[in-house]
């Protein structure tokens, strides 16, 4: 395993009267209430793929993601403070996540129950590798938070199929991320791992997108503005579109520049933060100013 250069989230421990007050809330009350909503909406169950139409809490495209998101927040917590019976419900939630994925590496509860011919068809809308990348943004705060490998080990089998599937290489196929997020995630993978694979990945991800041909205009006819894919992310100057893709699009950027030491790419990201801030951000910190697709 590669050492950090860094210390870890979980290495931190505010103390501060303002958000160590707040970290001790989302412990004893978000947490626990994101669980509850997670199962009670059948996010959680969508994992045992036994879903039949006309059943309630049919699986919904982005549902990976939210599970993903409060297993995150559960290794966080118990890495602040230890409590047996949530690392319990956090192992089972794991091994129930683990079981569904495909002898290929796939995971994806919505594409492998409901949709199965359509597993990466739909690649501006349907979310499929934004879900693998907050699984894996939660299989790396298992391991450097808990020292827990069975997720990890789990989404380095899927990062290995989907870096079978995308790339320019011979027998790949050109696509990007219709809701960025893997980007990062992929270089959390990588830092964890030391697994150059995931690295490429990622800098691939972000240096096609917005290159000819188009590769959302070929699917759906859309240039890519609302999705971050209208240039070259090198050529990017302005904040556009979908606010919450594009930060997670800029973080992936910057990882990628600090880890190939790429000077260009920084420097697109220090102008995209520049135009965002100056012109597009509330006084509050707050971006994304419409309802209507969540845009800038």
């Amino acid at each position: 395993m590669r050492k950090f250069n860094r210390p870890a989230l979980c290495d931190v421990r505010p103390a501060d009267p303002v958000f160590a007050k707040r970290i001790a809330t989302g412990i004893a009350r978000t947490i626990p209430a994101a669980m509850e909503k997670t199962v009670e909406t059948g996010r959680l169950d969508a994992f045992r793929l036994n879903w039949q139409e006309g059943q309630p809490n049919k699986p919904h495209i982005f549902w990976d993601s939210d599970t993903a998101k409060v297993l995150e927040g559960m290794a966080y917590c118990l890495a602040l403070r230890p409590d047996p019976e949530l690392e319990k419900t956090y192992d089972e939630w794991v091994d129930l996540i683990c079981s569904a994925r495909q002898e290929d590496g796939y995971l994806n509860t919505y594409f492998t129950q409901i949709e199965q011919d359509q597993r990466w068809k739909h690649l501006s809308w349907a979310h499929e590798l934004y879900c693998a990348g907050h699984l894996m943004e939660a299989a790396v705060a298992g391991y450097e938070c808990l020292g827990k490998r069975k997720l990890l080990d789990c989404l380095c089998r899927y990062a290995d199929y989907i870096d079978s599937v995308f790339g320019l290489d011979e027998g790949k196929r050109r696509g990007w991320p219709g809701h960025e997020e893997i980007e990062l995630a992929l270089i959390k993978l990588y830092r964890a791992t030391g697994n150059e694979r995931y690295l490429k990945l990622s800098s691939y991800f972000v240096n096609d997108r917005g290159t000819e041909p188009n590769v959302f205009q070929q699917e759906n006819g859309d240039r890519g503005l609302n999705l971050q894919a209208h240039a070259p992310v090198r050529e990017q100057d302005s904040a556009v579109g979908h606010s919450v893709r594009a930060v997670y699009l800029y973080a992936g950027m910057a990882d990628v520049a600090d880890e190939e030491n790429d000077a260009s790419l920084l420097a697109a990201c220090d102008r995209l933060f520049e135009a965002l801030r100056q012109k597009k951000m509330y006084i509050t910190g707050g971006i994304g100013s419409s309802f209507a697709g969540e845009k800038f």
